[in-house]
């Protein structure tokens, strides 16, 4: 499924940094373009049982954030305001800057897709925010073991084990699938994202994106919301009283995936039909 979705894709590169940053892109220029921005140390994978019905009616657009993928490390300082500075500016030469556009923001890029509506405001039909953080509401420790030295089948073990502890609430629902998404992030994760989680980073950007419909999903049972997941959502509509929010029963941080079928029915619901 990746190497079929890889090849579908139209591959481009923009300035980051020093470096360069990495936009994959489906059925461009079909349909109004929806934004895809991954987890912290993600890649577009994250997204990989969004991308294919979405492409069938919309041009979909998913880079690897700075810092992570195949993308360069971002400028200094490097936060979520910085990124998505940088992600505006690269978006200028993939999608014409007069395309109105929906967003959607996982995690970390949950975080970063507030920079973004704040800066993209105008054009912007939608965002919408997946088990996101940085609300001034604590950061609930999970407990991760070390990969890199490791190989095999305890490397194995160590990916599955970071996954329950994380990112899904039902272990059995961990597949060989998630576990190679899951082995492709983490060889080439470097930007440590987890640090904005705790901050107000989020709530501020969402409150001078005001004009741009808000929406917000998290799993019942994610580990990095739990127990305070009810102050991230008072938090987050004293920022945007017009938010619109879901908790999906029995599903963990990584919506996108342990229950794809509920998160891409509230997006049908949610993002603007094309048109």
């Amino acid at each position: 499924m990746l190497a079929g979705l890889e090849a579908a894709a139209t591959r481009h590169e923009t300035p980051c940094g020093a470096g360069r940053m990495v936009w994959r892109v489906w059925n461009a220029p079909g349909g109004a373009p929806v934004l895809l921005l991954h987890g912290g140390s993600g890649s577009w994978r994250h997204w990989v049982k969004q991308i294919p019905w979405l492409a069938a009616q919309r041009m979909v657009i998913a880079p690897d954030l700075p810092g992570l993928g195949e993308s360069d490390d971002p400028p200094e300082p490097q936060d979520p305001a910085t990124i998505a500075g940088v992600l505006v500016e690269g978006l200028s030469g993939i999608v014409a800057d007069t395309a109105a556009m929906d967003l959607v923001g996982f995690s970390f890029g949950a975080i970063t897709a507030g920079h973004v509506a704040r800066l993209l405001a105008p054009r912007l039909r939608s965002v919408t925010i997946c088990g996101a953080g940085a609300l001034g509401t604590p950061r609930s420790p999970t407990s991760l073991v070390k990969v890199r030295d490791k190989q095999g089948a305890e490397r194995v073990a160590a990916h599955r084990h970071n996954l329950a502890a994380l990112m899904f609430a039902d272990p059995e629902r961990i597949d060989p699938l998630a576990l190679a998404i899951q082995e492709i992030n983490s060889q080439a994760a470097r930007l440590k994202s987890r640090q904005f989680a705790p901050s107000a980073n989020l709530k501020d950007a969402l409150a001078a994106a005001q004009g741009v419909p808000v929406n917000a999903v998290w799993g019942e049972r994610d580990a990095v919301a739990w127990p305070n997941l009810q102050r991230r959502i008072e938090t987050l509509k004293e920022a945007r009283p017009d938010a619109r929010v879901a908790v999906v029963p029995g599903a963990g941080h990584w919506v996108a995936y342990e229950a794809a079928a509920a998160l891409d029915a509230l997006l049908r619901d949610w993002i603007t039909p094309n048109r």
